[in-house]
């Protein structure tokens, strides 16, 4: 496994943060935590996502993460309070 690329541990870390800032937002708002294949998929999307964005607008990608993480909370948490 070499450090950069899609299996990189530069990427492995970008998905661990960003599972991390999914699990606290999910804590912080009192919703129930979803599967862990769930939440590990969320946090591989939030990044690809992230780093797509980075390469169109030359942003940081840990601000972008973080982002991401809140958009992705924000439409989780309204799909709950719909149901």
């Amino acid at each position: 496994m070499g450090l950069f690329g899609r299996n990189g541990v530069v990427r492995q870390q970008e998905i661990a943060f960003a599972r991390k800032l999914l699990v606290w937002k999910y804590e912080k708002s009192g919703i129930g935590l979803p599967e862990e294949a769930i939440l590990r998929s969320m946090a591989e999307k939030v990044v690809a996502d992230a780093h797509e964005i980075a390469k169109k607008r030359g942003r940081n990608v840990l601000e972008i993460l973080k982002t991401q993480a809140k958009d992705l909370k924000n439409s989780i948490t309204d799909q709950e309070k719909k149901k």
